[in-house]
């Protein structure tokens, strides 16, 4: 046999390949795998995609609304959305309609009409009753919210109240009914088309509705048509604590509204979880969110509502919708009919009549006792929230509390598993993983709130978005998400330095190889600290049973578990792969879903909030407000954005994203710089007062003249220098201008004095006269008041003097002695009625102990100390220099009223401790 050539063996052999490690493979074709999955153009798409999918959800949950039905396709038993726009048209056509004004009677006889005719057309089997209420003084002193320190006086309101009940069987439908409420008066400034003109409107509709249907009821329904809610929900306090059918009431429904139309949601529910229970089963097109309920009761939002008074007062428990749409002419002369949306009214229409057949009809409506038993262990306190305005989802606080633990729980233990596994590296680098993410924060909320503060000192208006809401995804969003991706790339670099150190200790891996694998390492972990952040934001939430922990769970449940699908390995010696794009996609579907829509809408509340954020006028920051907006984006930017930049750092997205967030910043400050966009326009207009002050204040006792003026402030951020030179009227604007109206300081505003000295009398000026004063063991003083024709007015009670009082009107105790709570030493009371209100009070002082004057004290001057008493008087009346310069206000303007607003003229005096 031939031997084989010794050289074809060793040719044979070098041909052979080498024995590679089993990572080779993977590790061969990395470079080319990462340029290609993380190219750009695929990023730009992708960017694309979310934010076409986040404007699709909004779009469908908050702005898709019904088509409006005609009578005819309505049918007697329908909701007609053209029959409610009659209503509205007719009510806003009355103008302004505040509490004592002819209009607001007007408005009255309107509503009670349109209730006799639905008695008159009624189904035969069913039994309406209409009562014309009349209701007595009263005071309402609810101590929470935006009422600590205040006591809210009342006299002469009339309401329009409708019972419906079936005809058959009316005893018992009669003891147990349900309220739906709202109401008709206006603040001064607007007609109020949708707060509340198209509340009333719904009601009447759904009126006429129900009394077709309800024949077949086993509840009777109370339709509450009320004045005095502009006047500190005066009028829901008179119905239930005067009316002999409150006390039959059981659920209580109101409807509001903090802007014009589009869905009107609800913001709050509850205590008891029945009444959202059965709303999410028989509403067309739920829609609500716990959020704004967290918000509302937190004070974030600066609002009250009747619902207050039903929860609070009487005990009840229901349901409060709002309309939120174009949030910014709130209150202004923009709410008008004009920017009601089509298909607004059948939207709230058709859901309320579909939820009141529902439990008018229902044997299980919840008795007071029940819900005196939830309001004390709040522990079935629902959690809502509805996907798409098309399902709500509902579900108690004890569920959310044993899920929320069973997340929270198997998270712990997985990351126990993975931390044990991985040893003190992977501890360290969840750690740096961690930090990434306080960076991210950190640097995000630095850049736009840089952005906030520059923008007041180059725009001519500190709030240049008002108008154009989208704005601020250049002023504010760009940079935010600018620094989000500088802070975690800072991180990302911090980690892959620690990361380099641990890989290099493995001998067998090239520093090519090691390079590659500490940079898709760390960006895992980058990754994973999205489920950290979440996490904490979870327990947190649960600690303190916060209805909307549940956006926490969807946010750490879905991306941790296509995480866990689709990219977590069984050992840590498997080297990392590039994270795949399926792993976000899928991840991040469900949050989108719920939560993109919710986001957005709650961006433009803020928005339009910043017409009026300024309570006392100059006396914030002109750039705060606009740190507020800027923090809320960055910290949505990077909670949410967590997941998608974390693949930004190993693609060659970087530098597109640094250049179209520079490039938008930079148009958008163009654009407000170069006057192109304008911060207000005629439809969104900036909130001003225009009042005629006439200030009697000073020592007691002396004669003086008063000091008349035009006080011209807004709420709205920002100077007043276009408008004062486009009015002229002789105004002169600055810090020097302060007008203390009782209920809230001008710190910054514009006076003008010409003429200033007609339109108004010495008669008109209301007079504070101490009728007694006794000095023995207990120092009692008692003063007569004297508001002339005012029937609205506010007055200031100094505390750190005064103990406590008693207030009397035509003989009739009015605030009874005890329970007085004050607010920067001063407890306030606002009064408001009709015209039959009296004018002269009675106020007895008990003076504090530690206020006894003493020789040390009694030469003090009025300067160096506070006023024992303050005292507005308003009067709905414009004299002739302020109606000049009404007619000279820029279209761009808008007067602006709320409770504690002065109207146009004004009447200021005041009592000196040292009378």
């Amino acid at each position: 046999m031939r031997k084989r050539p010794e050289t074809s063996r060793s040719s044979n052999s070098q041909r052979r390949p080498p024995k590679q490690p089993p990572y080779a493979n993977s590790t061969t074709n990395l470079s080319s795998s990462m340029k290609s999955i993380r190219s750009g153009s695929v990023w730009i798409i992708l960017s694309a995609v979310i934010i076409y999918s986040c404007y699709s959800v909004h779009y469908y949950q908050f702005e898709n609304l019904p088509s409006p039905l005609t009578a005819e396709q309505a049918g007697k038993r329908g909701f007609s959305e053209i029959q409610a726009i009659k209503h509205v048209k007719a009510l806003t056509d009355f103008g302004p309609h505040p509490v004592g004004s002819d209009s607001l009677d007007l408005a009255l006889q309107y509503v009670l009409a349109e209730v006799e005719n639905i008695k008159k057309n009624a189904y035969y089997e069913v039994d309406v009753e209409v009562d014309f209420f009349h209701a007595k003084t009263g005071a309402n002193r609810l101590t929470s919210g935006l009422f600590r320190g205040k006591t809210l006086v009342y006299a002469d309101l009339k309401h329009v109240v409708l019972r419906i009940l079936p005809k058959f069987t009316p005893n018992q439908a009669a003891d147990n009914t349900i309220l739906v409420s709202s109401h008709i008066d206006t603040v001064f400034s607007t007609g109020g088309a949708g707060d509340c003109s198209s509340c009333v409107a719904v009601m009447l509709e759904l009126a006429r509705g129900i009394s077709q249907w309800a024949h077949g009821f086993k509840n009777g329904v109370i339709f509450l048509f009320n004045t005095g809610e502009e006047e500190g929900l005066s009028g829901a306090h008179s119905f239930i604590t005067q009316h002999p059918w409150s006390k039959t009431i059981r659920l209580a429904v109101d409807l509001e509204a903090m802007g014009v139309g589009g869905k009107s949601g609800i913001f709050q529910a509850g205590p008891h979880p029945w009444a959202i229970e059965n709303f999410a089963l028989a509403a067309k097109y739920p829609s609500g969110n716990i959020i704004a309920q967290d918000l509302f009761s937190s004070g974030v939002i600066k609002s009250a509502t009747d619902f207050q008074v039903y929860k609070e007062v009487a005990g009840l428990s229901g349901l409060d919708f709002a309309f939120t749409d174009n949030g910014a002419v709130y209150h202004t002369k923009n709410d008008k009919l004009d920017l009601l949306k089509s298909g607004s009214l059948q939207h709230l229409g058709e859901n309320m009549l579909a939820f009141l057949l529902r439990i008018a009809s229902s044997p299980h409506l919840p008795k007071s006792k029940d819900m005196d038993k939830e309001l004390k262990t709040g522990h079935d306190s629902a959690i809502f929230f509805d996907i798409l305005g098309t399902y709500m989802i509902v579900y108690s606080q004890r569920f959310a509390s044993m899920l929320h633990n069973s997340v929270i729980l198997q998270s712990l233990l997985i990351w126990a598993a993975s931390l044990f596994m991985g040893g003190s590296s992977a501890t360290i680098s969840l750690g740096l993983s961690c930090l990434s993410a306080i960076l991210m924060l950190l640097f995000s909320i630095s850049f736009s709130a840089f952005a906030a503060f520059i923008v007041p000192q180059i725009s001519p208006s500190p709030v240049p978005y008002v108008a154009n809401p989208l704005l601020v995804l250049g002023l504010f969003a760009a940079p935010a998400l600018l620094g989000a991706l500088t802070g975690q790339h800072l991180g990302y670099l911090i980690l892959k330095k620690y990361l380099l150190n641990v890989y290099s200790k493995k001998k067998q891996l090239s520093s090519v190889v090691i390079a590659d694998l500490v940079k898709l390492e760390a960006e895992r972990w980058l990754y994973k600290a999205g489920f950290v952040q979440w996490l904490v934001l979870l327990i947190i939430g649960n600690y303190y049973k916060i209805g909307s922990s549940y956006l926490a769970v969807f946010w750490l449940v879905p991306p941790a578990f296509a995480y866990g699908l689709l990219e977590a390995t069984l050992t840590p010696a498997r080297l990392p792969k590039p994270l795949k794009l399926a792993t976000l996609l899928m991840g991040l579907a469900v949050p989108i879903l719920i939560s993109s829509g919710t986001f957005i809408r709650f961006a433009g509340t803020i928005i339009g909030m910043a017409v009026r954020f300024d309570r006392n006028p100059g006396g914030t920051p002109e750039w705060l407000w606009n740190i507020v907006i800027s923090t809320f984006i960055a910290v949505c930017i990077c909670l949410t954005f967590i997941y998608v930049l974390s693949y930004v750092h190993l693609s060659g997205a970087k530098r597109s994203i640094i250049l179209v967030t520079s490039i938008l910043f930079g148009l958008s400050l163009i654009l407000v710089l170069s006057g192109f966009i304008q911060p207000f326009t005629e439809d969104t207009a900036r909130a001003v007062n225009v009042v005629h002050v006439v200030d009697a204040s000073g020592r007691y006792g002396e004669k003086q003249d008063p000091l008349s003026y035009i006080s011209l402030f807004s709420n709205t951020p920002g100077k007043l220098e276009k408008e004062v030179e486009q009015i002229k009227e002789g105004f002169t604007c600055g810090k020097d201008k302060v007008v203390d109206f009782v209920a809230f300081s001008v710190n910054y505003g514009c006076w003008t004095h010409d003429d200033t000295e007609s339109g108004w009398s010495e008669s008109d000026i209301p007079t504070l006269h101490v009728d007694s004063d006794t000095r023995g063991g207990e120092r009692i003083t008692r003063v007569s008041i004297d508001t002339k024709s005012s029937m609205r007015w506010s007055l200031a009670i100094n505390t750190k003097e005064i103990e406590d009082f008693i207030l009397k009107g035509n003989s009739e105790e009015l605030i009874p002695y005890g329970n007085k709570t004050s607010v920067d030493g001063w407890h306030h009371i606002q009064f408001s009625g009709g015209k039959e209100s009296p004018r002269k009070f009675e106020l007895t002082l008990f003076w504090s102990v530690k206020s006894m004057p003493s020789a040390d004290n009694v030469d003090r001057t009025i300067q160096d100390q506070r006023p024992l008493l303050k005292l507005r008087t308003d009067v709905d009346r414009l004299t002739p220099k302020a109606e000049r310069v009404l007619a000279k206000l820029p279209t761009w303007c808008s007067l602006f009223g709320k409770s504690t607003s002065p109207l146009t003229l004004a009447f200021l005096s005041s009592l000196p401790v040292n009378f």
